[in-house]
């Protein structure tokens, strides 16, 4: 585990206690981006050995409820796992093969960021997602040959 003071340092300013499937799952995820829980706790056991599924939930539930991890699930995908946290961050997802991006806060004229009624909440955060084709998948069926513009 490359980070692994800097990570034990996240965890126990948490109030969480530093444990090795605790930094394996922190470290795993910062290693991988919008990772979900197959590849976290593959990236896990490569770290530690063997480690069994419920320990490595119980450490997503953990690290999300204590705000070091974020967990995202956009509509049709498995939940998915980021360290990018405490920040408004948006998603982009590919329709076809379901990748993944980080997106900044959205620019410029953002209605749909203000809601139009509260309902007496108190909201701290909107979540957006934009849906697209990835760069890869709009290659794989961009038109090929002579007919081609």
């Amino acid at each position: 585990m490359s980070s692994a003071p800097d990570l034990a340092a996240l965890v126990r300013g948490a109030g969480l206690r530093v444990t090795r499937p605790r930094l394996a799952v922190l470290q795993a995820v910062h290693d991988r981006p919008h990772a979900d829980t197959d590849a976290v706790i593959g990236a896990t056991r490569d770290l530690l050995g063997e480690v069994s599924h419920q320990a490595v939930y119980d450490v997503l539930r953990a690290l999300t409820g204590a705000g070091l991890i974020r967990r995202i699930q956009p509509a049709g995908s498995v939940a998915r796992y980021e360290a990018r946290v405490g920040d408004n961050h948006h998603h982009v997802v590919c329709r076809d093969c379901g990748a993944i991006a980080d997106v900044d806060c959205a620019v410029g004229h953002t209605p749909c960021l203000v809601a139009s009624e509260d309902h007496g909440f108190v909201i701290d955060e909107a979540e957006v997602v934009y849906w697209g084709r990835c760069t890869e998948c709009r290659d794989l069926t961009a038109p090929t040959g002579p007919d081609r513009p």
